[in-house]
């Protein structure tokens, strides 16, 4: 694997580590509205190890540094998080195994490996507000838009994220402890669907960021 390849995924699980980090409260306060309130507390608590713990992780390619991610959340993040979470990343890091130069397709397959994990570990599909409603069409966007390149194809995943999101909050909760308020969890965005949107939102960010960082060096 070349250095950049697994240095830009090094960059996005940092961002989404950071994210979840920085964003603890904002992705609490949404998940008290008709869900236990811990959501990003219990994501904090995870992706902070991930990233104390950064340098200390042995790792020779994306997949090993996705499954060493997965790792960490599994142990560290409570309640039904880090199941999904972990189960997210490990997925996605054994979709890649074994391919040391990961194209935009082979992303996009370890992507829907993550989901298809998220799936089957939370009981759930896109129509049962969580976080998958979000998922499953940034990654479809992300799909589209690969001709474009990666920049762009980023930048069109956040936003399909992000509208997504915030079409949760018509949705009726069908999993999860928002599922017990019945008709009172319409009204309310999903905190994992918009955790998601803000992820991909930071990532797009850094990843323009890098590339012209790259382009002003080579100059």
């Amino acid at each position: 694997m070349s250095d950049t390849a697994l240095s830009r995924a090094q960059l996005v699980v940092r961002v989404i580590a950071q994210t979840a980090v920085d964003n603890e409260t904002y992705f609490c306060e949404l998940d008290a509205v008709v869900g236990d309130g811990d959501f990003g507390y219990s994501l904090a608590r995870g992706f902070e190890i991930v990233l104390s713990d950064w340098d200390t992780l042995e790792y020779s390619d994306v997949g090993g540094l996705l499954k060493k991610t997965a790792i960490v959340l599994t142990k560290r993040i409570g309640g039904t998080s880090g199941p999904i979470w972990g189960t997210a990343f490990l997925r996605a890091g054994a979709a890649l195994s074994g391919t040391p130069e990961p194209t935009g397709g082979d992303v996009v397959a370890a992507l829907r490996a993550a989901i298809e994990g998220i799936k089957q570990r939370g009981n759930a599909d896109v129509g049962d507000k969580t976080l998958i409603d979000a998922l499953v069409p940034a990654v479809d966007e992300l799909e589209a838009a690969l001709d474009e390149g990666s920049g762009a194809a980023l930048e069109r995943a956040a936003a399909r994220a992000r509208e997504a999101a915030e079409a949760t909050k018509g949705m009726l909760a069908m999993r999860g402890r928002a599922s017990y308020t019945g008709e009172r969890s319409r009204g309310s965005v999903d905190a994992g669907a918009i955790g998601i949107a803000v992820m991909l939102e930071a990532v797009s960010k850094a990843w323009r960021q890098s590339e012209m960082e790259h382009i002003g060096g080579a100059t």
